[in-house]
């Protein structure tokens, strides 16, 4: 049966009853022929305070001149965005999360207030990109989500930096290791321009993670934000969703358990922000897929880490690039039987097809083959035990302490802990606790880039743990256990660790444990007592009385 490429906007446009609705839209400059046409949305957040979709408006209009090239009426819509790396550390880092939720509920609401026939969405910065996909999944029609890409690295000192540079050398800054005048010269060189965090962070981790499961077109994502072939990748992707929308190649025919699976798998082989946890569960859940926590640490466990990126390796997206893209990384783990090649993407082939075509460039050393794999298994670790029943996650490279045991030092917000390392307070062994900074807590779930990287910086990353409700950036290296369910703030056990509290972190054997008995947990239970909300009032109160757990994707809905 043939799809109608008009199935949603003809009841907005066609017919005598429809005239005031056409008159609005001439008003802004749409004329009775492009009214006849499927009417697109092409969906990005731009905003004037960040790199990473300082280029959205730009490439939405290469996107557009696709659309309108191959039979379509685009029409661009906008919405916010938060930077996590400008709101790091402060209240305003609460708002990142809880903006994934806005932004999808936000084109969401444009998708069927305008009653838009299909989509292509532009995403940049880390909470976009799940955004998309999310609202993608809950509209269910034709849609193409566009990464705008990384931003360039920045050069200091004759080496190339990227923003966790500059995190990490406040650590040093405090230590007395670097000069503020350094400091200066560092934080002006590491963002040259346009484009999200450079590295294997959240962005780039959830942006070729989408590739995998299909919903982006494969090998746009590593292309650069200010990369002349940037406008090819917007403008290609416009014509391309006129062909997706006229074979009505719908979201939910692409986003299915096993393609979700590969996505992890391109999480896991690359060295992967622990975000994708959070980000895939919620996706998998608008998309009406029972995904578990567990199955992170399954898939993990049976995918080799082959790809030297940044935070944990060497490189960083622009290298990844230049040695082949995410085909080659597709290729690879295809050769070794890691991934599901059979998936269909929005490309009309299946992933096996669409990475047949990879070119590696001789020589390169980003994406290893897997005889020579970096480690033998993926970078993301499920642990539980009774001080995290629901599970909680954790990456590794391959370097780490497996085992750490050692005193519990307690701090109710992230601003503790972080004061608490720039004044030396901290000690080798010591396992920082953070909590009250969970979904609800925070709320917002907050990530912990600045205290990690302090730690960084400090020389303590290799001799303390630290674990959290809230969660951590995709640029945080060393032993951080985070999303740590249920949290403080509905009484999970990590509300009832007490100072000096030995904790032991197992990863061999998956746990997370207090040592303390169950009937001191018990009785510590009941002595606990609520906090008052942060915020009563507003969108902040809304989330978290709405929020559901991490370990189920700190979804609202």
């Amino acid at each position: 049966m043939s799809f109608d490429p008009r199935h949603k906007s003809k009841k907005l446009v066609d017919g005598p009853e429809r005239a005031p609705a056409r008159s609005y839209f001439k008003s802004v400059g749409y004329n009775s022929a492009d009214l006849k046409k499927p009417l697109v949305m092409v969906a990005h957040s731009w905003i004037g305070t960040m790199p990473c979709n300082f280029s959205h408006r730009e490439l939405a209009q290469d996107v557009m001149a696709g659309i309108a090239n191959s039979g379509g009426t685009p029409m661009e819509v906008n919405t916010i965005s938060i930077s996590d790396g400008i709101s790091m550390g402060t209240e305003g880092m609460k708002a990142s999360l809880v903006s994934r939720e806005l932004i999808a509920d936000s084109i969401e609401l444009s998708a069927v207030g305008y009653s838009f026939d299909a989509a292509v969405i532009i995403v940049g910065c880390d909470k976009t990109i799940p955004a998309g996909a999310m609202v993608a999944a809950r509209l269910n029609i034709p849609t193409i989500i566009v990464y705008s890409g990384s931003i360039a690295p920045g050069n200091f000192k004759g080496h190339d930096v990227t923003i966790q540079d500059v995190f990490e050398a406040v650590g040093q800054h405090s230590a007395g290791n670097l000069s503020e005048k350094e400091l200066t010269e560092l934080e002006d060189a590491a963002c040259p321009g346009a484009g999200s965090c450079g590295a294997q962070y959240t962005a780039n981790t959830m942006a070729t993670v989408l590739e995998f499961i299909g919903i982006s077109p494969m090998g746009s994502s590593t292309v650069g934000a200010t990369d002349k072939r940037k406008k090819d990748v917007a403008y290609e992707s416009g014509k391309l969703i006129m062909d997706v929308l006229a074979n009505g190649i719908l979201p939910r025919d692409i986003i299915t358990k096993e393609s979700i699976k590969n996505g992890i798998a391109c999480a896991a082989a690359t060295g992967g922000s622990t975000n994708v946890v959070l980000h895939l569960l919620a996706i998998a859940h608008e998309a009406g897929i029972r995904l578990d926590i567990d199955d992170f640490d399954k898939i993990s466990s049976a995918t080799p880490l082959i790809g030297d990126l940044r935070p944990g390796g060497k490189y960083v997206a622009l290298d990844w690039d230049n040695a082949g893209g995410t085909k080659l990384l597709a290729q690879k783990l295809l050769a070794g039987n890691k991934i599901n090649g059979d998936i269909p993407t929005v490309t009309g082939k299946t992933l096996a097809e669409e990475s047949a075509d990879a070119q590696e460039t001789k020589g390169q050393k980003v994406i290893l083959d897997i005889q020579n794999a970096i480690k033998p298994t993926g970078g993301l670790v499920i642990l539980k035990g009774n001080l995290a029943p629901e599970g909680c996650v954790i990456k590794v490279a391959g370097h780490e302490r497996l085992i750490h045991k050692g005193p519990a030092r307690i701090f109710e917000k992230e601003e503790d802990a972080m004061q608490a390392v720039l004044e030396n307070q901290i000690d080798k062994g010591d396992v920082l606790v953070i909590r009250n900074e969970g979904p609800k807590g925070g709320p917002g779930m907050r990530e912990m880039l600045s205290v990690t990287a302090a730690l960084v910086g400090a020389g303590l990353d290799d001799s303390v743990a630290l674990l959290t409700d809230g969660r951590f950036s995709g640029a945080t290296r060393g032993l951080m256990a985070g999303h740590v369910a249920p949290e403080a703030a509905v009484g999970g056990p990590i509300a009832l660790v007490e100072e000096k509290d030995e904790i032991i972190l197992d990863i061999p054997n998956r746990k997370l444990d207090i040592g303390i008995d169950n009937q001191e947990i018990i009785s510590r239970r009941k002595k606990w007592e609520q906090n008052k909300p942060n915020y009563e009032r507003g969108v902040f109160a809304k989330y978290a009385k709405n929020v559901s757990s991490a370990a189920k994707g700190a979804v609202t809905s």
